[in-house]
């Protein structure tokens, strides 16, 4: 069977890349579409598959690959498909889905979100500019998300990473997904669980962008001075540096073992975004340190608050984006981190571990692929 996998872009390795790693192993010999693709940002993780690119693909756009949203219909268009596939499989939080199919392949939709910048959080992008492009800008997301309409029934079948997405599908596109929980990598769960760390400072790890809330943080630990590390680089970082003080300390990209050190060393990761799933909590959860996360969106999904008893807890949330609620969940988590059972966090989210993806994940093409032949 010849397969296809269109994704946004590989320009770093996060969530969404991932879950193409995890498709590449029930497809190794799949051949990879992709708009943008930096091969020495991205490292070789597809090494050995045949990659296609947009003609958008030059250094210049894949430096403001964010910025250029208008161009993106434009981009996929421009990637053609060069043979004919019997199964098309879009990784979606972007334009992927859009991608022109001629024959009559199967397309798959592993969605991880309809495009943020169109449906439910355009104000949240619109906000985080400067208020002169604030007007442009939201006339180029209308004209996307009407482009964006025109991909909908491109698709045979949704498979959303959360339940949270699926409620998305379902209230934006009109079509029901099924759901699918993305892997969490095996090897996080092979090494013995080392308890003995010392607890210096909470940690934030993920991407630096607006919808993430990691000014949230940084307002609040500049004013309780408590120790934080924020991992991850992204569009806010400059931002975000100028206004933090020496309390705060930002790590840019950390190579696995040094990310394994910091993980290990916290009191707990901070999650005050909105997400549609979040792979980031659970990947902390598997060296047994629980969350503080906001009561919405994908969380509901992995962070498990148990008040009545907290060593079956994986974290604790908070009601609101802002600094009071905040601020008080720290507080309420400093009188009650030693009864989380590290051991019990770890099981949790061995849950949502790669194997269990790829069986389920196989399971939903076979049954398409079946219901085609029939």
């Amino acid at each position: 069977m010849k397969v296809a996998i269109v994704h946004y872009w590989f320009i770093t390795r996060r969530g969404g890349e991932k879950v193409v790693e995890s498709i590449l192993k029930l497809y190794p010999e799949a051949d990879i579409y992709t708009l943008f693709y930096d091969e020495d940002n991205y490292g070789n993780y597809l090494e050995g598959h045949k990659i296609y690119t947009s003609k958008y693909n030059t250094p210049f756009f894949r430096k403001h690959y964010q910025k250029i949203f208008p161009l993106y219909p434009r981009a996929i268009k421009s990637l053609k498909l060069k043979k004919e596939y019997d199964l098309i499989i879009s990784s979606e939080s972007g334009p992927a889905k859009g991608v022109k199919i001629e024959n009559s392949a199967k397309h798959i939709c592993y969605i991880h979100s309809p495009m943020r910048y169109c449906w439910g959080f355009t104000e949240n992008y619109l906000n985080s500019m400067n208020p002169i492009l604030r007007p442009l800008a939201k006339h180029f997301f209308k004209k996307l998300q009407d482009w964006d309409k025109t991909t909908i029934n491109n698709v045979d079948l949704y498979i959303a990473n959360s339940i949270n997405v699926a409620n998305r599908v379902e209230k934006f596109y009109k079509r029901i997904a099924e759901v699918v929980y993305p892997p969490i990598e095996s090897k996080l769960f092979e090494e013995s669980l080392i308890l003995e760390y010392t607890k210096e400072f909470y940690l934030s790890f993920g991407a630096l962008t607006p919808y993430k809330r990691i000014d949230l943080l940084v307002d609040c630990f500049n004013n309780n001075g408590k120790k934080l590390v924020i991992i991850g680089s992204g569009s806010e970082k400059e931002k975000l540096q100028k206004k933090a003080k020496s309390n705060i300390e930002f790590k840019g990209f950390l190579e696995e073992l040094e990310l394994k050190k910091y993980i290990q060393n916290s009191k707990a990761l901070l999650f005050p975004g909105e997400e549609d799933f979040g792979m980031i909590p659970l990947e902390v959860m598997s060296y047994g340190l629980p969350v503080i996360a906001y009561k919405k969106g994908g969380a509901l999904e992995t962070v498990i608050e148990n008040k009545y008893n907290l060593s079956k807890s994986s974290g604790i949330f908070f009601e609101k984006q802002n600094l009071v609620a905040l601020q008080e969940a720290i507080d309420y988590f400093e009188t009650i981190e030693n009864k989380f059972d590290p051991i019990w966090i770890r099981k949790h989210a061995e849950n949502f571990e790669e194997s269990k993806f790829l069986s389920s994940f196989s399971q939903k093409i076979n049954g398409l692929l079946i219901d085609k032949k029939n």
